[in-house]
């Protein structure tokens, strides 16, 4: 009977000792539990519901069911074609993104003296990219009188307004998108330093050239940054409003309307909330398939290191 006191009494007091554990870990994460109620799932919650009403920030919301999304998907000339800017803009730049990353990682990943110093360089336009200053700084070079007109001039091409061409606009920000590497260049460096040395050092043995090796086992041991990198840059990419704002203002002739850019005036210059956040959740479902997608076919070409062979 002792015995079974001393027992009860010892798992009580774990049971006190878990209890007080679990009470310091809440209260260690209450403000981020907080701020992630109040600042994210309430707002999420909000939107969802306004986007069954007719809310026009200067009055109460008046609930009109499925109209908001009958009118995106059978009468809104514009939704069409911001989707389809913005598909064109995420096919285009994220392939050339992600090309241009990994080239450049590469080149970073060479054992060479001073190497810091330059990923520090390249690196360092990635802190300021996305900014207003970048996107005012881009218009100025790419503008009529801007910097890369006037390099065209000692050539003597005549240049052309870049960011005010409709065949050019996008480009231009497709270009801007693609000298935002940095982040994207950082991760695929820290995947090229985790692939095993072993394995070019045998592949060299066995007489494979540097092209063989690329293809046989950098792109397939990095193959899961890769795809990391393509589900960020596909979330990022579909969410290009800075630059379409500052730098063409969704012009010339909706060239560059990207969706991101077609929500917010709808929000906050036609004050149109409801159908704006109705505009949200149809963007939010869009991206939220193209990534199930990619996960699904991901089985096919993603290799995981610890499986011992591709996912399939």
């Amino acid at each position: 009977m002792k015995t079974d006191k001393i027992e009860n009494n010892s798992i009580k007091h774990k049971r006190s000792k878990n209890g007080m554990n679990n009470l310091a870990g809440y209260i260690f994460i209450s403000p981020w539990l907080i701020g992630f109620l109040l600042l994210t799932l309430w707002p999420i919650m909000q939107s969802f519901y306004l986007s069954f009403t007719d809310y026009s920030l200067l009055s109460d919301p008046e609930w009109s069911g499925l109209d908001n999304y009958k009118k995106i998907f059978t009468r809104d000339d514009d939704f069409t074609a911001s989707l389809r800017v913005t598909f064109i803009f995420v096919l285009v730049s994220l392939p050339l993104k992600l090309i241009f990353s990994l080239l450049v990682a590469l080149m970073l990943n060479q054992k060479l003296k001073g190497m810091n110093f330059y990923r520090t360089v390249i690196y360092f336009p990635s802190l300021i990219g996305g900014s207003i200053a970048v996107s005012l700084l881009w218009r100025n070079i790419f503008g009529l009188d801007g910097y890369v007109n006037e390099m065209l001039s000692w050539f003597g091409i005549q240049g052309i307004g870049w960011v005010s061409n409709p065949d050019t606009a996008l480009g231009s920000l497709v270009l801007l998108n693609v000298w935002q590497f940095g982040s994207t260049m950082v991760i695929f460096l820290a995947g090229l330093k985790q692939i095993p040395s072993e394995l070019y050092e045998s592949a060299s043995v066995d007489g494979a050239a540097k092209v063989r090796k690329f293809f046989h086992i950098t792109l397939p041991m990095l193959s899961p940054v890769m795809f990391f990198n393509l589900i960020l840059g596909i979330i990022g990419s579909f969410q290009m409003f800075t630059a379409a704002l500052i730098i063409t203002k969704g012009g010339p002739m909706h060239s560059t309307y990207m969706y991101a850019l077609f929500l917010y005036e709808k929000a906050f210059k036609h004050f149109q909330m409801g159908y704006a956040s109705a505009l949200a959740w149809v963007l939010l479902v869009i991206v939220a398939i193209i990534t199930a997608l990619n996960f699904f076919v991901s089985r096919y070409w993603v290799f995981y290191e610890s499986d011992g062979k591709g996912e399939k």
